[in-house]
């Protein structure tokens, strides 16, 4: 394939080096002169393990260029992929003005070129973009300069990337997923012919799905750190070795260490997590650890107690009638303690509906203090 590349910082220089070692033939677009020249002349613009020596096989081989300006370059394109940054605004979110600019250029290029009688082109993105930008900015604007031809033209797709700095060639070809959204869900040939050979699960998904999912990644990975590290102060304060306390919480595969609890549900309940959340808040706070994270916890499962409320209510008349299937905290237990379920049912029984409540595992006789 042919493939071209906009954009050479990190994530786009790292992924042209790589695809060029699998056989294709790469083409980088940057605006920086200063980084084009020194990919043409053989210094890769980043330090990353491995990238030197791919770049010079690749210029060896005559499968590696860099341009600052798309000239003709697509015209005989298999797949573009855009790789530009998406940098913080001021009020916290992307700013995308990078992702509308190459957009509007390749759109430009593409009214301009001469792709006649060549099948759709797949423009994949992978930069970290808002759930919906596809649709609602990258689509339009290349409608907008396409005009009805734009189907025909271009076929867009959301490929993030799950590169770590340090290891970004092994997890270029040994990625923990590849994650593809396209406009209809279904695959895309000319990023079947990329990912050839890697091996990892492969999600085939709507655009926005596949564009949260590095939201949701990253968002994970900062509440590991910040819990873990809100551990580490408590076992700070309390003299206690928190690499011998992390060794042993790392041994639990079944359920530390596993995606057991991380499907959105019902709000935790029981006659552990709410009490030890809270003891450990008191502990925290007794010897000065300070652990905003944790105190964040139980705020939050009262808020999505509150929001299934809502939603449970949701669209029914005043005094409806109700059935709540499963009182307990958990299916096949007989226990209420700190239940959501029973929140729940005051919430509604509060509201005026005419509740029923069915929990084969209930026993109202067998219910002991």
């Amino acid at each position: 394939m042919k493939v071209v590349i906009f954009g050479l910082g990190y994530v786009g220089f790292t992924a042209a080096c790589c695809i060029a070692s699998q056989g294709h033939a790469v083409t980088g677009i940057d605006v920086s002169e200063k980084k084009v020249r020194a990919i043409r002349a053989g210094t890769a613009p980043i330090v990353e393990p491995g990238v030197q020596e791919m770049l010079e096989t690749a210029l060896a081989k005559g499968l590696m260029g860099a341009d600052t300006a798309i000239g003709s370059h697509l015209d005989d394109a298999d797949l573009v992929l855009v790789c530009v940054g998406t940098p913080s605004s001021a009020d916290g979110s992307h700013n995308m003005g990078y992702i509308a600019d190459v957009s509007r250029q390749i759109a430009q290029a593409l009214a301009n070129g001469a792709r006649q009688g060549r099948p759709p082109l797949t423009v994949a993105y992978r930069s970290t973009i808002r759930p919906g930008t596809t649709e609602e900015l990258i689509g339009p604007i290349f409608r907008s300069i396409l005009g009805p031809a734009a189907d025909d033209a271009v076929r867009l797709v959301y490929n993030p990337e799950f590169l770590r700095e340090g290891s970004a060639v092994q997890d270029y070809f040994a990625p923990p997923k590849i994650v593809i959204g396209t406009a209809d869900g279904q695959p895309d040939a000319a990023m079947d012919a990329l990912n050839a050979g890697i091996e990892a699960p492969l999600f085939v998904t709507g655009y926005r799905e596949a564009e949260i999912t590095k939201f949701v990644d990253n968002s994970w990975h900062a509440v590991k750190v910040a819990y873990a590290n809100e551990i580490g102060r408590v076992c700070l304060a309390l003299g206690i070795s928190a690499a011998q306390v992390h060794e042993i919480f790392a041994a639990d595969t079944k359920l530390n260490i596993s995606a057991l609890y991380t499907r959105p549900g019902g709000a935790f309940g029981g006659s552990c997590l709410p009490k030890d959340v809270r003891a450990l808040q008191y502990i925290a706070g007794d010897c000065g650890a300070g652990t905003p994270l944790i105190d964040s916890l139980l705020r939050s499962n009262e808020t999505h107690k509150h929001r299934l409320f809502e939603y449970a209510a949701q669209g029914l008349a005043p005094g409806a009638k109700i059935l709540l299937a499963g009182l307990a905290f958990k299916a096949g237990t007989d226990d209420l303690r700190e239940s959501p379920n029973v929140d729940l049912a005051r919430k509604l029984l509060a509201a005026g509906f005419d509740l029923e409540i069915f929990d084969p595992g209930i026993d109202a006789r067998k219910l002991v203090g």
